[in-house]
């Protein structure tokens, strides 16, 4: 194999996985309104009984389309890739593929320290092998499309949400109470990213 090899083939595999995790978050919802059915309870019953195994699916289908919608962008830039970018373009769908598990998890039982910090820290593998592609393209001579580089402002914004994510993982797996709820630091992202915009020009004026 040469040192690079044009995007394509890996892009398609990616979306292909991609695909097929998506389609495997509905199936334990498809299974319950087969066993409901069996026992003669009606659809109203089907949807009161399971919201959180809905709402976990829901919020499963954003994540994983938000990264993938991520992955796409930061394979815009990508004219070629070597063995280590494979890696851990690997590592990516391995958390991917594995996040289907967690949620039926969390759709199943209580939610506590321990669902939380396992849903959370798929996600933060998520965050963190996302950014890591980003920075590996990021002013390489050989992968980058020098017709449409990796901007700053997109790898800036890649470390801040892999660092907001690591802050909801710690506090959803290490304190008490706040579980999914840190989820709602990722928000804050285009916030904390407009702040570091004005903080920068300040700090070159100087």
């Amino acid at each position: 194999m040469s040192d690079t090899n044009s995007p394509d083939r890996l892009i398609l595999f990616t979306d292909a996985v991609v695909a097929i995790a998506v389609t495997l978050l509905i199936l334990p919802l498809v299974d319950v309104v087969t066993e409901s059915a069996a026992h003669d309870q009606n659809a109203v019953h089907v949807v009161t009984e399971h919201k959180s195994q809905i709402f976990t699916f829901l919020l499963s289908f954003v994540v994983i389309s938000s990264f993938w919608l991520g992955h796409h962008r930061v394979f815009a830039h990508v004219r070629a890739y070597t063995a280590p970018m494979m890696l851990v373009n690997l590592l990516w769908l391995l958390a991917i593929v594995f996040l289907p598990f967690p949620t039926q998890i969390v759709g199943a039982y209580e939610s506590s320290q321990f669902t939380a910090g396992l849903y959370t820290g798929v996600i933060l593998v998520l965050s963190i092998t996302q950014t890591w592609l980003t920075r590996m393209v990021h002013g390489h001579d050989k992968l980058e499309n020098p017709a449409n580089p990796v901007s700053a402002r997109e790898l800036t914004n890649s470390y801040l949400l892999t660092g907001l994510t690591l802050l909801a993982f710690l506090l959803a797996a290490l304190v008490p109470g706040v579980t999914f709820y840190a989820l709602l630091l990722l928000t804050l992202s285009p916030l904390v990213m407009r702040l570091v915009e004005r903080v920068r020009p300040a700090q070159n004026a100087q």
